[in-house]
């Protein structure tokens, strides 16, 4: 699958960018990560900026399917995330020697052959979007540690104390030094 955009099209260094994808084009592209789950809507204004320089500026739309951290379920993660990119040739990545990075070369990507990547902005839109752990909800109780029963569906006779068996010995002396 190859979702672009092609700059020739963009009519008087202004246009207005608006479309629907269905989730079954995204097949596979999150890995692990997630699953796109409802269809992904894109919506953006893209600005000529110079000769072959551009500003993409929009918004982005769609539920995913992730894993929760703490019990490892799957659960649908809403996302409406905005961006701001600024888009070069990829001729002008050239990696000359070294320099410092700057604040905007965190938002500037990449174009070939006058096509932008609509896919992996997409794709690089839900990455950033993704929570560092995701919960399917914030009092979620997660996994009993010693039998792994979801404790959000059900409850163990497991104890909930747990002894680390390198102090036993030490545990041992404090109780016999209480007597």
């Amino acid at each position: 699958m190859q979702l672009s955009l092609n700059l020739r099209s963009v009519q008087g260094g202004h246009e207005h960018f608006e479309k629907r994808y269905e989730p079954s084009l995204f097949e596979g592209v999150g890995g692990d990560l997630f699953r796109v789950v409802t269809p992904v809507t894109l919506s953006f204004d893209i600005d000529q900026q110079g000769t072959g320089r551009y500003r993409v500026k929009g918004h982005l739309g769609g539920d995913l399917e992730v894993m929760c951290s703490r019990c490892l379920e799957p659960f649908t993660l809403p996302v409406a995330a905005e961006f701001d990119l600024g888009y070069v040739p990829r001729t002008e990545n050239v990696g000359e020697g070294e320099r410092e990075v700057e604040e905007d070369d965190l938002a500037t990507a990449f174009y070939s052959d006058d096509q932008i990547d609509l896919e992996q902005l997409i794709v690089e839109q839900f990455q950033l979007a993704m929570p560092m752990k995701p919960l399917c909800s914030d009092d979620c109780k997660g996994l009993c540690p010693q039998c792994g029963t979801n404790l959000n569906m059900d409850t163990c006779g497991c104890s909930q104390q747990w002894t680390d068996p390198r102090l036993a010995a030490l545990k041992e002396l404090a109780e016999k030094s209480k007597n």
